[in-house]
């Protein structure tokens, strides 16, 4: 099946990486996606995704926003299903997109963190994963090298394999704040 070799190439790829510990994820971190043939391919990208941020206490704000250039907010979607989302991902790389949900940031905001930072196992080792509250979405973490990670968002039910990868904001460095 053409569509599933770039997930299947990415997938083998994503094998390869050294598991990561949980509490090597606490701080700050720039996310981006790496196109693998999934339908959210892009679509963080064009609506402000900047990252997501793990604390102390194993809690996660899944997805921050760049709201303005010196402001980010946790945005909680736990209402929309993820398969509605997935099957609207060409729709998500649109301009119409992207304008509608810097409207919809506000009302979407989160309440408080919205996910569960956890040793999982994956296959035979075990790695740090986000687990989300209210969807069924575990993100698996692997290290690319010492500055960056890879996400291997996996969605209960979907086979196909959502890829990004994360480069910690050092704590000097931080010109953005939650909003």
């Amino acid at each position: 099946m053409k569509t599933m070799e770039p997930q299947s190439e990415t997938i083998s790829w994503f094998r390869s990486l050294e598991p990561v510990q949980p509490v090597e994820m606490l701080g700050l971190w720039r996310g981006a996606g790496i196109p693998s043939g999934h339908p959210l391919d892009g679509v963080l990208e064009n609506l402000g995704w900047f990252g997501k941020c793990f604390h102390a206490d194993m809690r996660a704000d899944a997805l921050l926003f760049q709201w303005r250039p010196d402001r980010l907010v946790a945005i909680d979607l736990g209402f929309i299903p993820i398969g509605l989302a997935i099957k609207a991902g060409p729709f998500g790389r649109t301009a119409l997109a992207r304008s509608g949900f810097s409207f919809l940031q506000k009302a979407c905001r989160a309440r408080g963190t919205i996910a569960s930072l956890k040793l999982r196992t994956l296959e035979d080792r075990a790695t740090a994963a986000m687990i989300y509250d209210r969807q069924p979405v575990v993100d698996y973490f692997g290290r690319i090298n010492d500055d960056e990670l890879a996400g291997m968002m996996c969605v209960e039910g979907d086979a196909r394999r959502y890829f990004f990868k994360l480069r910690k904001v050092e704590a000097a460095a931080r010109q953005n704040s939650y909003a």
